[in-house]
């Protein structure tokens, strides 16, 4: 163990329910930190008012700078009080995430009892607790949750981890690996391999992630190995198949499967590929095994069935060769050139054979007018309760994910921001796409959500659409909608009311031909050839 982690703390009041020491490391480090450490004077007891004064003591830290050649300057330090800075920080982040634990659960023990306090059942007092926590912490709400879960563990069940974390002998990611590793077992259990991995012990001393892991599943077999086993057997039942993007227009398919069927997948792909390979196939065995995923999943060689697939750019873009990139909802944004090589069929530069390269899309037109600058999109309203069909394409289409602030999920449901019975209007502007969780979270007591005055469909508006959450303590947080293809930033209020007092009464989109209008905001489509289907739409 390094000197740093062994000198006497240096402590710099943060506020939470055991204070955040910063180690100073003899002789070196200790001139760095010492100039961190705010004057003596009055403080504020209010601890996020002394967090903020922590945090502005650490910006303050002489580290150096990086000028416009790149080149660093040291302000004074050498390379050793540099890492003894670098080392005494992760600490810092692993005291703080401890105080992040404990207030996360000593605030979940508060909105319990209030919640009580108002009749709440006890089988739903805490819910949406784990989505303030996300938002605070600038979390998706799944990730908010999780995190609530790790610090509940923490606290009241594993008090060794917790200490090892204050003292930065653990990291938040390798806590939060003890505690997923000791889930199955009972809480008497799990303190008793939290005892057995107590890091005086020397548990964590040089430990990677594998080797906590291996240590964590071997104490919880010794514990409790029918619950262990069990855990094992009841995992197949988290099967499941996921999709993200990857750089440069490429995308991960996961598939979480039991291993007797991941592996002979595995092997079959592998015997294909070898197969194709003798045959003089000069793909290489990965893309050969990767094409025959697609293949066999899909049932056609170039992977594209009966499926419609959605892509979003400008006119400018495709027919003109301008260079506004295209979004692809479900994966993001896409280079223009790469969208219309998808349209019009050509075979992409690579060495690669793509059977789906040389066959032609069915491509539907459909354009979706929208404001100047923003790219909101403008639709008419429905007096209906259930948004129509072109309305949720279009809300869709702007919103992309769910409009909940750091949530990344895809769109499940088309909410009323307003909600409907308290005569919220089924309109664009009061309609957001939201995720299950979310939306079932907005609906709790003490939650709230707030749309635009108005669609503001009128003349010069360019402010895209955006919605106001507020949660059961009072703290709000907006969210816009990404920008589409061909807009560009949101203006400040002056520059809008600037361009509406100059275009007056100019048009904010061109009209749309005769016959191409319908209630619901959507135009009709046009196929252009035949073959399989892709939607374009027009911004």
């Amino acid at each position: 163990m390094d000197s740093s982690r062994n000198a006497p703390p240096v402590t710099a009041d943060s506020g939470g329910a055991s204070g955040v020491g910063v180690s100073s490391a003899p002789g070196r480090s200790a001139s760095i930190l010492s100039g961190a450490v705010p004057a003596a004077g009055v403080r504020s007891t209010a601890p996020a008012v002394r967090v903020r004064e922590l945090i502005g003591a650490v910006r303050s830290l002489p580290v150096g700078t990086v000028d416009a050649s790149g080149v660093v300057g040291a302000a004074g330090a050498d390379g050793a009080e540099l890492i003894d800075l670098v080392g005494t920080l992760e600490e810092l982040k692993s005291a703080i995430a401890g105080v992040q634990a404990r207030a996360a659960v000593a605030f979940d023990l508060a909105q319990r009892q209030a919640q009580a306090q108002a009749g709440v059942p006890a089988s739903e007092q805490s819910r949406g607790v784990g989505a303030q926590l996300a938002l605070a912490r600038k979390e998706s709400p799944a990730r908010g949750s999780r995190l609530l879960g790790l610090a509940r563990a923490l606290v009241t069940e594993m008090a060794h981890t917790l200490t090892a974390l204050d003292t930065g002998q653990l990291n938040e990611w390798r806590a939060t690996l003890l505690v997923r590793e000791t889930a199955c077992l009972s809480a008497a259990d799990r303190c008793a391999v939290d005892e057995d991995l107590a890091a005086d012990r020397g548990t964590f001393e040089g430990a990677g992630d594998r080797t906590l892991i291996a240590a964590a599943r071997a104490a919880a077999y010794r514990r409790d190995p029918r619950s262990v086993t069990q855990r094992a057997s009841h995992a197949a039942r988290d099967r499941h198949v996921s999709l993200r993007p990857a750089p440069d227009t490429m995308t991960y398919l996961t598939a979480l499967l039991p291993v007797a069927q991941g592996v002979a997948m595995h092997a079959e792909l592998t015997r294909h590929a070898d197969t194709c390979r003798a045959a003089g196939d000069e793909r290489s065995r990965g893309q050969l095994m990767a094409d025959a995923l697609v293949e066999r999943t899909t049932g056609t060689p170039g992977g594209f069935s009966r499926v419609e697939v959605q892509l979003i750019m400008t006119d400018r873009a495709l027919l003109q060769g301008d260079s506004e990139p295209a979004r692809l909802p479900g994966y993001g944004i896409v280079p223009a050139g790469w969208a219309r090589n998808l349209l019009t069929g050509e075979k992409p530069s690579t060495n690669t054979a793509d059977p789906a390269a040389t066959r032609g899309f069915e491509i539907w037109l459909r354009r979706l007018y929208t404001a100047p600058d923003s790219g909101d999109l403008i639709a008419a309203d429905s007096r209906s309760r259930l948004f129509t069909a072109g309305q949720r394409r279009f809300l869709q289409a702007r919103d992309d994910l769910c409009r909940t602030p750091y949530c990344d999920a895809p769109i499940r449901h088309y909410d009323h921001i307003i909600a409907w019975h308290t005569n919220g209007p089924t309109s664009l502007a009061n309609g957001a796409g939201l995720c299950e969780a979310c939306n079932h979270t907005k609906e709790l007591p003490g939650w709230k959500a707030t749309a635009p005055p108005s669609p503001c469909p009128g003349p010069g508006f360019s402010a895209r659409h955006t919605l106001t959450i507020s949660t059961p303590t009072g703290h709000t947080y907006s969210s816009t909608a990404p920008p589409l293809p061909g807009s560009r930033p949101n203006r400040t209020d002056h520059e809008q009311r600037e361009r509406q007092g100059q275009r007056g009464s100019e048009p904010s989109h061109p009209p749309m031909p005769d016959g191409h209008r319908r209630n619901d905001g959507s135009t009709p489509t046009r196929p252009v050839r035949d073959s399989r289907r892709a939607q374009l739409l027009l911004a």
